[in-house]
């Protein structure tokens, strides 16, 4: 016998208030004795919104019960309606982020520019602006660059961090953007990896570690112009022994520049934050 579900004469109660409105819709079930039958049925068939409230909880009752006679079976089914509520701060991304500008230490082996050389006429040489140069090496100096240290933890659905999220985290480490992230150009931000923890019945929490440096263009070192590298490339420079003012003292000056790419690139999109 097919089920038959219907609106009671009694339904749509409903209240408006300060406190809140709310609406209650009834219904009769018949034609089944399986409660869980009923359940499904209610779920599916009553409306997930009425007016401006939406559909809460649901109670079924039992009115008459006959297992052999499943025509004859009668359920009062009361479906509440709330308002909306906003998500929770355990339903949403509560992120939260740091950040340090506090640069890092690079060794460099040509200053930007010679600003003063002082000694005896003509044996101060021109350097090419090497910082240190003897007559087998140049020295270089350790100086401070910009650099641009950030993290981000957010919380995460199990949903989401399966194992092949967390491949996908693994993938990205050591890796520069493709594409402006967090107001970097491209190649200017590498990913340094993550870490998470999780309890049981909560989300994950996750931490994303990053570091920016600039990309550099119109670099000069010595006869050498138009430069360029982005912040995570390596730049290094050949040297030709060359003498030095009019003593000939031997000493070197920069006579290539190479750029090289030493991180791969990759899609930060593929973080999910």
């Amino acid at each position: 016998m097919p089920i038959t579900f219907y609106e009671d004469y009694a339904s749509r109660p409903g209240t408006t208030g300060n406190t809140g409105s709310s609406a209650e819709l009834k219904y009769k079930v018949t034609g089944s004795s399986d409660a869980l039958a009923i359940n499904a049925l209610v779920a599916s068939s009553t409306s997930a919104t009425y007016g401006a409230l939406v559909r809460g909880d649901f109670t079924i009752e039992p009115m008459h019960v006959d297992t052999v006679n499943p025509g004859q079976c009668i359920w009062a089914v009361t479906v509440h309606y709330v308002p909306p509520t906003s998500p929770s701060a355990s339903d949403s991304d509560p992120a939260t982020f740091d950040f340090d500008t506090g640069g890092g230490t690079q060794h460099i082996m040509a200053s930007i520019g010679t600003v003063g050389a002082y000694g005896t006429g003509s044996n101060v040489a021109d350097n090419g602006n090497l910082i240190g140069v003897t007559n087998d090496n140049v020295e270089g100096v350790d100086v401070t660059v910009p650099m641009y240290s950030f993290s981000e933890t957010h919380y995460l659905a199990d949903s989401v961090v399966n194992d092949t999220y967390k491949g996908k985290l693994y993938a990205l480490t050591g890796k520069t953007n493709n594409a402006t992230f967090r107001g970097c150009a491209v190649g200017e931000c590498l990913f340094l990896g993550a870490s998470g923890s999780k309890r049981s019945g909560e989300k994950w929490e996750i931490t994303f570690k990053f570091a920016a440096s600039p990309n550099k263009t119109g670099l000069t070192i010595g006869a050498i112009t138009g430069i360029a590298k982005k912040g995570w490339e390596y730049l290094w420079i050949r040297y030709a022994p060359t003498p030095l003012g009019t003593l000939k003292i031997m000493g070197k000056k920069p006579i290539a520049v190479y750029v090289e790419k030493v991180y791969d690139v990759g899609n930060f999109g593929d973080l999910g934050i």
